[in-house]
């Protein structure tokens, strides 16, 4: 399987544009009810079909628009996840999806690679298989969200297909782990299978250990919550900074790469807040409530936000719901629903929907797809939040 750059590139494509904007005085935001936050999370999702839709029936998306010379057919996969996990947040409270979302679930298909990675199983690669690409590395964060998509599919739905491949998908996961000891700090799961990155993750190592309990709370199996207890406790001796904050991966060298990035924040809460559910030992949630405190006035207080990309704000702000359907405060879904109103009001085109981080003007699928998601759940009523990620 060929590879491809590191995405790493584009998670810092238009941060500096996007703090810039973030300095301009939005209106004041009104509180955002649900009918409205569900018609703005229409408005944005039907806008990925008109400028990102591929037109040969496959369901698959564009990486950008407007497309650029050298783009390749399709996006990547995680921004089709994303694309894909629009449509579900959005088929939760709007039945009228569904077909949407089983042409989007059809169309991640597309990246399955049954003939598995570089660990022999089965997983999705990060670039559509034949007949429509030749696929891609294996990138272990990039399963996760699927198999965190599929749990939330089961436990809103029951759906049994879902809860299958998301078993699959952790069985790739579990496969990721280092197990050679001449590793500094061996153990955690691997970012990629790719040979040119051997760094182990935050990303690749706390949504494992989400799914990981996830799964044990459907089914029972022990072996789950070992895995994730695995997971947990090699992250956090390794990339725990003492404010509750977590840093981004370690290479086999044993250096610490310390960006604080929002995503590696709000699933460490997420997780926090299951294990919480699982064992009823409240020091987890206190481990919880610290990190979101810690993030919040990292993020929020201090201004940062706006210097993260949309869609790591998105698995942030979604994570901080799941601890606040436990805790029954609101502080953080208000943070979600004054920043997607600013975005909403700074960074969104009225003609064409669509939102620009960048200032050429130009919109990622990824970036939609979050914005999306953002307001999707935002219509959600507070009992679905305990599904989410």
């Amino acid at each position: 399987m060929p590879s491809f750059p590191s995405r790493r590139v584009m998670v810092g494509s238009g941060l500096a544009a996007m703090a810039a904007m973030a300095t301009t005085p939005a209106a004041a935001a009104e509180r955002s009810g649900p009918a409205r936050a569900l018609s703005r999370a229409i408005a944005a999702y039907s806008a990925i079909e008109r400028h990102f839709g591929a037109k040969d029936g496959s369901g698959l998306v564009r990486e950008q628009y407007p497309a650029a010379a050298g783009d390749k057919p399709y996006s990547y996969e995680w921004p089709f996840s994303q694309v894909h996990i629009a449509a579900l947040d959005l088929t939760a409270v709007d039945a009228t999806y569904e077909p949407e979302l089983a042409r989007r679930s059809r169309a991640q298909e597309h990246f399955w690679n049954a003939g598995g990675g570089t660990t022999g199983l089965p997983g999705y690669d990060s670039y559509p298989v034949a007949p429509y690409g030749t696929g891609g590395d294996m990138f272990y964060d990039d399963n996760e969200w699927v198999g965190l998509a599929k749990v939330q599919r089961h436990l809103q739905t029951g759906n049994t297909a879902a809860l299958a491949r998301a078993k699959e998908i952790f069985a790739l996961v579990r496969s990721g782990w280092d197990t050679d000891t001449s590793h500094a700090a061996p153990g955690g799961v691997f970012w990629t299978q790719a040979d040119w990155s051997h760094d182990r993750n935050t990303v690749s190592n706390m949504p494992g250990a989400q799914l990981a309990l996830r799964l044990h709370q459907i089914t029972g199996e022990a072996g789950y919550l070992t895995w994730a207890r695995r997971f947990y406790d090699w992250t956090n001796t390794h990339l725990r900074r003492p404010d509750g904050l977590y840093w981004d991966h370690l290479d086999l060298k044993g250096t610490v790469e310390k960006t604080v990035w929002s995503y590696n924040q709000g699933v460490p809460v997420g997780v926090n807040v299951l294990f919480y559910e699982v064992t009823r030992d409240r020091s987890y949630l206190r481990r919880a409530e610290r990190t979101a405190e810690a993030a919040y006035d990292y993020y929020v207080m201090q201004g940062r936000l706006f210097t993260q990309p949309v869609y790591f704000n998105s698995i942030f702000f979604k994570n901080l719901l799941l601890l606040e359907s436990v805790t029954g405060k609101g502080k953080y879904h208000q943070a979600m629903a004054d920043y997607a109103d600013q975005l909403w009001s700074t960074m969104r085109d009225p003609a064409t929907g669509l939102v620009h981080f960048n200032a050429a003007g130009g919109t990622e699928a990824i970036q939609q797809a979050a914005f999306a998601q953002i307001y999707a759940v935002l219509a959600w009523p507070r009992a679905k939040w305990r599904t989410l990620y």
